[in-house]
């Protein structure tokens, strides 16, 4: 096969050299859920000795690198339709399921008052918004249902920012580059950013329920399949659950 992505063939190698060294489960996280994830990381290998390696990006683009050839294991994407759609494509073994439920806040490095969501994306103290590509990152498509809800898209539209994922819109957040940005309540909540800036949760009633789906890959199944199988079942267990409530998700 042809890779065509220059990123994806970066990956590839990386992923092939370690492989010598030692049995990896590679598992590729949508951006928002990263910090909860690098947490739980350690608490998987410290209990069962088995290496994981995280990858991560916008859902879409995962994606769009697993039809690709990517050699990734797991999917935690930031909805079920992308990994949905690998499922369809015979591109996954299981159906995805629901790992966690996210949230929304806006954010900014200015002080924010506890007002009106709408008050705030309309005063004249902020100009940039951020919001990750709706494309790509089902956390932005949710930002956009939030625009939408209170009747400001078309008012705010020429000052929106797009940034392919969530991680994109944090680094247009920390560095002034957008005053404001609709980010993962598990962004703000994380060791790294949770002391920088301020941010208010948004109403849940305004976008729909973020549910985030898991799906264990068919590509390197016969290499680490077990290993693979074991990291997707603890990610179901109370260790890991209290992880994600830890970062602001809601688990069921």
């Amino acid at each position: 096969m042809i890779i065509k992505n220059i990123h994806l063939l970066l990956i590839l190698l990386v992923l092939t050299s370690k492989g010598f060294a030692q049995k990896i489960v590679t598992v590729a996280v949508a951006a928002n859920a990263q910090f909860a994830m690098k947490e739980i990381k350690k608490n998987f290998e410290k209990e069962t000795g088995i290496h994981l390696e995280l990858i991560i990006n916008s859902s879409g683009k995962i994606t769009a690198q697993v039809k690709e050839g990517a050699p990734f294991d797991i999917f935690l994407s930031a909805d079920t339709q992308f990994p949905d759609a690998l499922y369809k494509e015979g591109l996954a073994t299981t159906k995805p399921e629901i790992y966690a439920y996210g949230s929304l806040v806006l954010w900014s490095m200015s002080k924010l008052e506890k007002s009106n969501i709408k008050t705030l994306l309309l005063s004249d103290k902020f100009d940039k918004v951020a919001i990750a590509n709706p494309k790509l990152a089902p956390y932005g498509e949710a930002a956009i249902e939030i625009l939408n809800y209170y009747n400001i898209y078309k008012t705010i539209e020429t000052r929106i920012v797009n940034g392919e994922s969530i991680s994109q819109v944090n680094q247009y957040v920390v560095s002034g580059a957008a005053d404001l940005g609709f980010t993962a309540k598990s962004v703000v909540l994380s060791p790294e950013m949770k002391d920088k800036g301020t941010w208010i949760e948004i109403d849940a009633k305004s976008y729909s329920p973020i549910a985030q789906g898991v799906v264990l890959l068919k590509k390197n199944q016969e290499q680490n399949f077990k290993e693979a199988e074991q990291f997707y079942k603890y990610l179901f267990t109370e260790k890991a659950k209290s992880v994600f409530r830890k970062y602001g998700y809601s688990v069921r």
